[in-house]
């Protein structure tokens, strides 16, 4: 993943995963599909952002898992 990649999904993550509900199939590929539509919106492919992590799905449904509400993000 380029830097500019690797950033992109950190921050979109840290937006998001407090919102979310649940950690169900559904909404996890509902966010993936999200996070790439507004990747290509900044103009990044799907290539650029998982050559280096692998599955972004996965790494989305790592944070909700391992989210702490309590804890300051």
């Amino acid at each position: 993943m380029s830097t500019r990649g690797t950033d992109f999904l950190h921050k979109w993550i840290s937006k998001l995963v407090p919102k979310t509900a649940g950690a169900d199939i559904i909404s996890v590929a509902d966010l993936t599909e999200k996070f790439f539509a507004d990747a290509k919106a900044k103009g990044m492919s799907s290539t650029e952002i998982e050559e280096d992590t692998g599955s972004v799905y996965e790494a989305i449904l790592d944070a909700i898992v391992h989210h702490d509400p309590g804890l300051a993000d």
